[in-house]
């Protein structure tokens, strides 16, 4: 049995989460769902980061301590997840004293590898990236490239990691390693920031104290970012469960935003390198969720709750379209208007629609229950070439194009129907064969889009009389043409997709 172990960026907790965060979380949990399906072993880590300045000015803001107010955000995300039927097998919180002992360890072992050493920090910091800037990174000469707002100078006593020391190091695990990085654009630019030569890094603060103590100087604490990043090891038991962590470590894959991947491509992988363990196996860039072609977030004042559209349009089709218009790597636009049309094309009038339909004639030509599907229907080959495409998609890590491949397949079925007419027939083999045959196409689709929308995969399943769960097969077997087993109770029940205005 392989594994795979796949995580999200932890979200910070100045604010609550909107369909940003969605949209990388239900892109993991897809992930996460198809490898299980396939027999994998799988963990699935998400959380929150919760040091830094920018958490603890939100909680001064609000007039409470950075502990309480990091209590009260964290569930908002617990919540939102669970909310999208998100699998995870973990939620971290920064705050938690397992991380801050990997924290230390993983820090403490750089330091004494001499990979770590003191000076002053003098530079452009913006608090809501919390990063530094230099003057040529900044727009309209004093602001933040994503946040638009103006940077502060900051000047510290600090330890600086030994960047620098690492650029030959990292060209070589590039070369070694062409596919660690995706989509290759994003590969690119990594490469080229550290082709344009390295500086050491500031990993530490002495002007805030929310943060993890740094265990050597304990007027110290570990920088933000340091401290985030090593969540992807605290999880798998880094520095406490030895067999856990080199058992899980090497099926690491992270999925993050364009927006750090300096962070995660070019710092993350250096400090694994000082600390003495490879870095991560795999790391996928997505684009941004923009509305009015602006980046969600919260100076944008162009946030949207996940929680607002579930209870607007369900779970399930929150996801699908999450999943189905913005593939990863790009940028996508985010409206109701985009959400509305999406529903109504491919949930409403292609899937809703043929499971309507099936559950309709089967009852009117079969006495509700389901024929067996035909060995030789066309459906079996168009079925045969989508599942291909499907898996294909699924494990380039790129469900949108796995979702394509398969409502081509309920197109291809609805059409299939409409040729044949089997409303207007007479009961017998010919009806029988085509319904037979599309009973077995909804059979591999509740397989082949279960991560997507999985409680309408489930549902399905139940209405074509299938037994246990669609979770409990195991692909790719499974989808082999033919294993709809005929004989079975078909229910008619109200459409799973309503349309919408």
């Amino acid at each position: 049995m392989s594994r795979f172990y796949i995580t999200t960026p932890i979200y910070y907790v100045n604010d609550a989460p909107h369909v940003g965060h969605a949209y990388a979380t239900v892109n993991a949990d897809a992930l996460a769902r198809w490898h299980r399906l396939t027999g994998d072993e799988v963990f699935f880590l998400t959380g929150t980061d919760e040091h830094g300045q920018k958490v603890a000015r939100a909680a001064e803001t609000n007039g409470v301590t950075p502990q309480t107010w990091t209590d009260r955000l964290a569930p908002r995300f617990q919540g939102a997840w669970a909310d999208l039927a998100i699998s995870n097998d973990d939620f971290i919180r920064t705050t938690e004293p397992r991380h801050r002992r990997a924290v230390q360890q993983f820090l403490e072992r750089i330091y004494h590898n001499g990979w770590i050493t003191k000076g002053t920090y003098r530079g452009l910091y913006c608090v809501p990236c919390e990063q530094y800037y230099t003057e040529d990174e900044l727009v309209e000469g004093t602001l933040c490239p994503v946040h638009r707002r103006p940077v502060e100078l900051l000047e510290e006593e600090n330890y600086f990691f030994r960047l620098s020391a690492f650029e030959q190091r990292l060209l070589d695990w590039y070369a070694a390693n062409p596919d660690a990085i995706r989509p290759e654009s994003k590969r690119n630019e990594a490469l080229s920031f550290v082709r344009g030569g390295l500086k050491d890094i500031s990993i530490t603060r002495t002007s805030i104290d929310w943060g993890i103590p740094v265990p050597w100087d304990d007027r110290h604490v570990f920088y933000v970012w340091y401290d985030a990043l090593v969540n992807y090891l605290t999880a798998i038991g880094y520095g406490e469960d030895d067999d856990r962590f080199e058992a899980w470590w090497p099926a690491a894959h992270h999925l993050i935003g364009k927006e750090i991947i300096r962070f995660h491509c070019v710092w993350w992988p250096a400090m694994c390198m000082a600390a003495g363990i490879e870095p991560p196996a795999h790391i996928q860039v997505h684009g941004w969720l923009l509305v009015g072609g602006e980046k969600m977030s919260k100076s944008s004042l162009n946030q949207i709750a996940p929680g607002d559209l579930t209870a607007d349009y369900g779970v399930d089709p929150v996801r699908y379209h999450l999943l189905r218009d913005t593939p990863l790597g790009s940028d996508g636009e985010f409206s109701a208007e985009g959400m509305t049309a999406r529903y109504n094309a491919d949930l409403a009038n292609t899937l809703g629609n043929l499971v309507s339909r099936v559950a309709t004639v089967v009852g009117s030509k079969c006495g509700g229950i389901g024929p067996s599907p035909d060995p030789n229907s066309r459906l079996s080959a168009v079925a045969a070439a989508v599942v291909s495409e499907a898996v294909a998609g699924w494990e380039a890590g790129q469900p949108n194009l796995a979702l394509e491949a398969t409502w081509r397949l309920l197109r291809e079925t609805n059409a299939e129907l409409e040729a044949v007419e089997p409303w207007k027939a007479e009961p017998g083999p010919a009806v029988q064969a085509v319904l037979g045959s599309a009973l077995e196409v909804l059979r591999i689709v509740s397989l082949l889009a279960l991560p997507a929308i999985p409680a309408t995969a489930e549902e399905i399943w139940r209405r074509i009389g299938m037994d246990t769960s669609p979770a409990d097969a195991r692909l790719p077997a499974a989808l082999a043409w033919g294993a709809y087993p005929g004989s079975r109770p078909v229910l008619k029940e109200p459409p799973l997709f309503p349309r919408r205005k």
